[in-house]
């Protein structure tokens, strides 16, 4: 997949087993991966001018979770143009549009389909 060959996207996940398998599966297509364990994690990367192409953003995390992590890139000139695909594992009705409000640019349930995910990577960072 050389259109996400070197891009760089940010696997924000407090779940190894998750990490493990987003980042082996998105370094297979070349992609470079930065990892944070909570939104706090990120925005620590973020203002160490660390930018990524795109982040995915697990909505449940401790210490930030996924919504108040949604709310500091909004507010801040720099960090709201990343793109930021929600990811959850609670896939509620009404989570995408409680998700898409506090400021994702798309969502996505776990477990990811994979297939999906490429055409959501493809669709915002391409």
């Amino acid at each position: 997949m050389d259109k996400l060959k070197d891009r760089v996207v940010a696997i924000v996940d407090d779940e190894e087993s998750n990490i493990y398998a987003l980042r082996s599966y998105l370094e297979a297509l070349d992609m470079k991966i930065l990892v944070a364990k909570n939104g706090e994690e990120l925005i620590l990367l973020l203002n160490k001018n660390i930018k990524p192409d795109i982040i995915l953003l697990d909505m449940m995390m401790p210490i930030m979770d996924g919504y108040e992590t949604l709310g500091v890139l909004k507010g801040n000139d720099t960090f709201k143009q990343i793109p930021v695909i929600a990811t959850t594992a609670r896939a509620m009705k009404g989570d995408k549009e409680k998700c898409m409000e506090a400021g994702a640019w798309d969502y996505i349930a776990k477990p990811l389909n994979l297939n999906l995910l490429i055409g959501k990577l493809i669709r915002w960072i391409v």
